[in-house]
């Protein structure tokens, strides 16, 4: 019963519309892109279609070199359809075909786009489609008007869309280290890469926000964002802040790598808005030193917002935890975030959630360890360890970046990050739905008994 339960729940549509993206987009990769090196493996194509569905940017070939024009196409499409939302699309498409949705489809659609169920959902997804598409049209316009020369009119649509979406996809073989120095082309791209990773619903509620303070010509509005919001907003820039400053000490202070203050801050910056979410890089990943890789890896565990664009266990579920965390060692009973105690039952979710991304990036990294090199002992590929942790990290957190793993990746090890970049798109929110299907109310109590721990 359990199991029909969730096979007629409203997660199965989405799931089967993602893996009908992602083969329809590696035959049209594997069809179409008569590249002039050499034809194009079907497991790359699989792999490549996977990365770009699931915004991750992950590669084993050089985008802006193997693919073709055709094959770029595709690869922006892939990458606009997984970051609007398999939720997104296919919801407004139910709703533009019919109409009206079920009651089921409002709430399963609200619960991941939005905390609140409750909400207009043809409006909202109308909303997030024009919103999203006015955005990256902005950010195509500014990218080309700063260095129309370096980026064309598809180029600079191409990264604006691979920015918002978080998908790290660049046309660049060495991504955006060309213009570590250039404030304004990382500001457009930290901009975009914000914004998509903030979240649907807090971007709409901060756009309302402005309105309202332009119209009062005051900043009260902002004071009244909504519990959800304010959390998603001040642990973004915590995040962002502690990253920054903890990166450019690595680097800059630690090893002393040789670049003058201003870059080095803008480095450091860029790297810490990007390593939660959209893989773009202007520092060589495989040159940064073991302590700014670490950094990295808890910043690409964390993500974005829930909703967003965005991958990692999501914000929220790290500042459940921590509050959980805290509360505990002070003896509270109930876990505090702001104003509002967060309910026990999505206290329990949070804490499953996290202890089973923990689970799959073990099982992940200890399959590639093994295909990876398992036959050759320790001394002989010293470093690589490290090195397969971020790669499985980045992967299940579709984050995108890499020291430089992916393109000599074996078959399995290719077929496990793949693996990998699905259940990470979609890990959370079916986690959080098939609970929801399979979960019943328990109307009495087993006896209670202590054990020692620790």
């Amino acid at each position: 019963m359990k199991i029909y339960k969730i096979l007629h729940s409203p997660i199965i549509f989405p799931i089967i519309f993602f893996i009908f993206v992602i083969i329809i987009g590696s035959i049209f990769l594997h069809s179409f892109n008569n590249s002039n090196i050499q034809p194009i493996s079907w497991v790359d194509s699989i792999f490549t279609a996977t990365s770009a569905t699931c915004v991750t940017g992950l590669s084993v070939v050089d985008t802006s070199n193997y693919f073709t024009l055709y094959g770029k196409i595709i690869i922006l499409l892939l990458m606009q359809i997984g970051g609007l939302g398999i939720m997104t699309f296919t919801s407004l498409s139910i709703y533009l075909w019919t109409r009206r949705t079920t009651i089921t489809d409002r709430i399963a659609v609200g619960q991941i786009l939005l905390h609140d169920p409750k909400f207009n959902l043809g409006k909202f997804l109308i909303e997030i489609v024009s919103w999203t598409f006015i955005i990256e049209f902005i950010g195509a316009l500014l990218l080309y008007n700063i260095d129309p020369i370096n980026f064309s009119p598809f180029s600079a649509l191409f990264h604006s869309v691979s920015a918002f979406c978080n998908a790290g996809f660049s046309l660049f073989s060495n991504s955006l280290v060309k213009w570590k120095g250039s404030l304004s082309i990382n500001f457009v791209f930290m901009a975009l890469i914000i914004l998509g990773g903030i979240g649907f619903s807090v971007f709409i509620e901060l756009k309302y926000c402005l309105i309202n303070c332009i119209k009062m010509r005051s900043f009260l509005p902002f004071k009244k964002l909504s519990w959800y919001s304010k959390i998603v907003l001040k642990t973004t820039i915590i995040l962002i802040i502690t990253g920054w400053i903890s990166i450019y000490i690595s680097e800059y202070v630690g090893y002393n790598r040789i670049m003058n203050m201003e870059d080095a801050l803008l480095t450091s910056l860029f790297q810490s808005v990007t390593s939660r979410t959209a893989g773009f890089n202007t520092l060589n990943i495989g040159r940064m030193t073991n302590v700014s890789l670490v950094i990295i890896l808890f910043l690409m565990f964390i993500g974005g917002a829930s909703g967003s664009c965005a991958g990692g266990i999501k914000i929220t579920t790290f500042r459940i935890i921590v509050a959980s965390i805290w509360s505990e060692l002070k003896g509270k009973r109930q876990t505090v975030v702001g104003k509002f105690a967060v309910e026990e039952t999505v206290v329990k979710k949070a804490m499953v959630l996290f202890i089973l991304s923990i689970i799959i990036i073990f099982i992940a990294v200890f399959f590639l360890d093994y295909t990876e090199g398992g036959d050759k002992p320790h001394y002989m590929i010293r470093g690589q360890f490290l090195e397969i942790v971020f790669e499985v990290v980045s992967a299940y957190c579709t984050v995108g970046l890499s020291t430089g793993l992916t393109s000599s990746l074996t078959i399995y090890g290719k077929w496990t990050i793949i693996l990998l970049m699905f259940i990470g798109r979609l890990g959370p929110f079916m986690l959080i739905s098939v609970l929801q299907n399979i979960q019943e109310v328990q109307y009495y109590k087993h006896p209670e008994e202590k054990i020692m721990i620790g």
